[in-house]
């Protein structure tokens, strides 16, 4: 339906983007909003055989072709209905499924008992977000606030400047006629040991040039990983990341670092949208 949207946030922002929602919302623009976050709980079946999976406890078409990325329809699994959106936060093959809460348990058993012969397992915050930065996903809170902009935060691509009107638009024109002073890029340390979280500085030719957004351990290409925000008065352009030579301080050790501008794994989404 047209008309008809659903909005995923976090849980930890739940009331201030219910809250901003209902702000900028016009009086006269004949809108209901309604937070359902309680009547729901959601569970996230991600990885290469994930349709697979899906295919064993439903009937219900999940081709790429029936059912393609970043689109979202209600499917049958068992006694449950679940609004199915195929999305995935670790940037491989996945559904989240969004079941009213009374049948949520049903669901995970009925997931767990036919994803035996594929190796299911539970997985938790952490290892979500070790994955996430790999593929570059941005986290709010940590990656990305209301302090930073799409452009410096390399979400340019979801920006389109030729809408008539939306909030923000006169203040993105004119960062992107004059350039942007920082820019988010991922950054990996070699050395897989340096526990990395929050904050460490980050030196640019032996001077601080940002701190650690968010930092983890990438079990896939086996480095610390993690995004920082660069910063130069005098304009950031992709030469001039790529031309410094880069260092990180954890634990009063500095380690040399490889910055990336695109996402270390599957650059191209190609895995998401098998």
């Amino acid at each position: 339906e047209e008309n008809k949207f659903f909005i995923v946030t976090a849980g930890a922002t739940t009331v201030r983007d219910f809250d901003w929602i209902k702000r900028h919302t016009p009086k006269d623009a004949h809108a209901v909003i309604t937070d359902v976050t309680w009547s729901y709980s959601m569970l996230g079946v991600m990885g290469p055989k994930a349709r697979d999976l899906m295919q064993k406890i439903t009937e219900e078409d999940l081709s790429n072709e029936a059912f393609p990325f970043a689109t979202g329809r209600d499917i049958n699994i068992g006694y449950a209905t679940a609004y199915a959106i195929r999305m995935s936060f670790v940037g491989e093959l996945g559904l989240e499924l969004y079941i009213p809460t009374p049948f949520v348990q049903g669901v995970f058993d009925a997931l767990m008992e036919a994803g035996e012969e594929f190796g299911v397992k539970p997985c938790g915050l952490h290892a979500v977000d070790s994955l996430r930065l790999e593929k570059g996903y941005r986290h709010w809170s940590s990656d990305i606030t209301p302090d930073d902009t799409p452009y410096e935060a390399g979400l340019g691509f979801a920006v389109d400047l030729k809408k008539e009107e939306f909030i923000g638009k006169a203040a993105l024109i004119k960062q992107k006629e004059e350039g942007i002073r920082k820019k988010l890029v991922i950054f990996t340390i070699d050395d897989p040991e340096p526990l990395i979280y929050h904050d460490e500085p980050l030196y640019r030719n032996g001077k601080i040039a940002g701190e650690n957004t968010h930092g983890s351990y990438a079990h896939v290409s086996g480095h610390a990983i993690g995004m920082v925000y660069l910063k130069n008065e005098e304009g950031i352009t992709n030469d001039w990341i790529m031309e410094g030579k880069y260092e990180i301080e954890v634990e009063d050790k500095m380690y040399p670092v490889t910055l990336h501008l695109k996402a270390p794994y599957d650059p191209a989404g190609k895995s998401i949208k098998a």
